[in-house]
């Protein structure tokens, strides 16, 4: 469903876009959180302004990274990544959404995963899959809300915060098989689609 505000410090009517370098600093801000003190990250250090913005520009080179937007402030963000670097997975990408602490249970995770889903269908993926280091049940609510499956668990896979944590792995099929798939496209080759703009919208747009 689109993104409904029942909340949050955000005022003004919500965009989801593309992220750019100028975002680095606030999606550094939101994620600074899943690391710091928390398991939701298996990264010790969050990642400076500058790499966060070296992330942003390689994951576009190939995968959408999208923000929601709301009076000037960025809510959250989405993005796609390679799942394996093994050519029979190239129809498979791994998701992941980070939302600003005012902003959370707000629709804003799936207003993001709606956008980001649409596109990376546009690109040709066939799977999207999410690793959620356990326990997490606001991250686990959020994608089986969105028809994420549980397919797995590996089992104390990370070690942070003095103890050892499981990691579950759920699946979201993005489309029909086909006994034939055409090759992904990267994200610039979807750049100028006439769909483009209908899919950055969808997770905000009434009839999205």
């Amino acid at each position: 469903m689109p993104l409904t505000v029942v909340g949050g410090s955000g005022v003004g009517r919500p965009i989801i876009r593309l992220a750019t370098t100028d975002d680095a600093a606030e999606v550094s801000a939101i994620y600074a959180p899943a690391v710091n003190g928390s398991i939701i990250s298996f990264e010790t250090e969050p990642p400076t302004e500058d790499e966060m913005r070296r992330r942003i520009v390689t994951t576009l080179e190939r995968f959408p990274w999208l923000v929601l937007e709301r009076g000037g402030r960025v809510s959250g963000y989405a993005y796609a990544a390679e799942h394996h670097s093994r050519a029979a997975y190239q129809w498979c990408v791994d998701v992941s959404a980070y939302v600003h602490e005012d902003e959370r249970r707000a629709g804003v995770g799936r207003a993001l995963y709606r956008s980001l889903v649409s596109i990376l269908v546009m690109q040709g993926f066939y799977n999207a899959y999410a690793g959620i280091a356990l326990p997490n049940p606001a991250s686990v609510g959020l994608h089986e809300s969105f028809g994420f499956r549980p397919v797995g668990v590996y089992r104390e896979a990370g070690y942070k915060l003095g103890a050892w944590h499981d990691v579950g792995w759920w699946q979201l099929a993005l489309r029909e098989r086909d006994n034939a798939p055409e090759p992904p496209v990267n994200l610039p080759a979807v750049m100028e689609y006439d769909g483009l703009k209908a899919a950055l919208a969808s997770g905000v747009t009434p009839d999205g």
